[in-house]
């Protein structure tokens, strides 16, 4: 089904450029594969499950490197996965009409295009300087912030960093890199959750969606060893927030 789309070559090109840019973010790229799959035609029903299976094998890359650069803050990372894991598989479980879908995507998108142009912040882990302090986050805070960003992240088919990292800057509760690392592991366990709740609704991969896995690792790696080591790339995502808007208009207007 997968290589009968149109200008599919060109869909393989573009892929590992998502993947390398959201990974040297710490993000595995779910709502980048969500925006080039809506642009390249792909069938709803397999959008979303690919979209979390290539944010698996993504964001765990992502999390290793960043992990092993010693930016990982544990505290923060439970808080918000203990309601989002649940939460992340009862949004899997639940099947959107396609219209709502898309238009719930739309707006997702827009966010992602918000986060890149830096509205909330330095997108990069690289970029800009720390001007405040750390603060302790809540046990109830990450509770309910993960639930929603879980639940919300299982029903549309992606890994919730895209929501989280801005959020993680903006109340001071980590520096951008600890936002990029606590994300990353985020986003690999609720996309887990999120596809086991797809499958257990009776939800199928496509074969040749693990073929995509293998393009989209590529990118991921450098990316995400890139991201790790303070390197900046202003200009390509400045190039992915332009994807993600004429991915917005087309799941508004289409």
């Amino acid at each position: 089904m997968i290589l009968e789309i149109e200008h599919i070559w060109l869909f393989l090109l573009i892929l590992p450029v998502i993947s390398f840019l959201y990974s040297s973010v710490g993000h595995g790229g779910a709502s980048g594969y969500l925006a080039l799959m809506s642009l390249f035609s792909f069938p709803h029903l397999v959008m979303k499950p690919t979209a979390l299976l290539l944010n698996l094998f993504v964001a765990g890359i992502s999390f290793f490197y960043y992990f092993k650069g010693g930016f990982f803050k544990k505290k923060l990372f439970l808080y918000f996965a203990l309601a989002s894991i649940p939460m992340s598989f009862l949004g899997g479980t639940i099947d959107l009409d396609a219209t709502v879908y898309k238009k719930i995507l739309a707006v997702l998108l827009i966010f992602a295009v918000l986060k890149m142009l830096n509205v909330f912040g330095p997108a990069s882990p690289t970029g800009g300087k720390e001007s405040t302090k750390a603060k302790d986050i809540k046990l109830w805070q990450g509770l309910l912030l993960g639930g929603a960003i879980g639940y919300f992240s299982g029903l549309i088919g992606i890994g919730g960093g895209i929501i989280l990292s801005p959020i993680i800057l903006l109340l001071h509760w980590g520096n951008m890199k600890e936002a990029a690392a606590v994300s990353a592991l985020f986003i690999w366990v609720n996309s887990a959750a999120g596809l086991i709740g797809q499958l257990s609704n009776g939800v199928t991969l496509s074969t040749h969606s693990f073929g995509l896995v293998a393009i989209a690792i590529v990118g991921g790696i450098f990316g995400a060893y890139f991201g790790s080591k303070m390197v900046n790339n202003k200009t390509l995502r400045y190039v992915l927030a332009f994807v993600l808007v004429l991915a917005s208009v087309k799941l508004f207007y289409i």
